[in-house]
């Protein structure tokens, strides 16, 4: 069972117009996060890295840094990022939120961080909608925790499919 603000986050994303096959951006309007937007952020997907589009306040002061344009990666232990980048795949992948478990080094509580799927204005599924939510009440107020550390993640949901694309090699279709 997620923390009440993760499943707030599942909620909303599943209640979308394409759910499923991954939603628009311009459909989710996270006003509708409520106290929790300033948990919420907007990563877009990289092929190397995950640049952070949008941060809330709290996910700056809980990292200690402005984010905007930074690598998501990069506030994460070396050995989490393979966790990291494949949970950010299969959220794509399978149409549906995946929601990580997570450690901080100058932080003793766990916290989860929900990513759900979206599309851009043209159609593209190349951003995340995140939202990072403590399990102890004593870490709302924890401040620059240091790196980061991916202990699990889990698909929420029904599989869904992403919408297909077609790809041509050579002139032969592909995908």
């Amino acid at each position: 069972m997620f923390h009440s603000g993760t499943q707030r986050l599942i909620d909303l994303w599943s209640g979308l117009p394409g759910a499923g096959r991954i939603p628009m951006r311009a459909d989710f309007d996270p006003v509708t996060l409520g106290r929790t937007l300033p948990q919420a952020m907007i990563i877009n997907r990289g092929q190397a890295t995950l640049p952070v589009r949008l941060a809330g306040g709290w996910i700056e002061t809980l990292h200690g840094a402005p984010l905007r344009g930074s690598d998501w990666l990069s506030l994460w232990q070396p050995d989490s990022r393979p966790l990291i980048r494949a949970s950010v795949v299969q959220a794509f992948r399978e149409a549906r939120p995946v929601v990580l478990a997570a450690a901080a080094a100058r932080s003793s509580g766990v916290y989860e961080i929900v990513l759900a799927p979206l599309r851009g204005p043209d159609g593209t599924a190349d951003r995340i909608i995140g939202l990072y939510q403590w399990t102890r009440s004593a870490d709302r107020t924890a401040k620059d925790v240091g790196p980061m550390t991916a202990r699990m993640a889990i698909g929420v949901g029904p599989v869904g499919r992403a919408p297909l694309v077609l790809a041509a090699l050579n002139g032969r279709r592909v995908a």
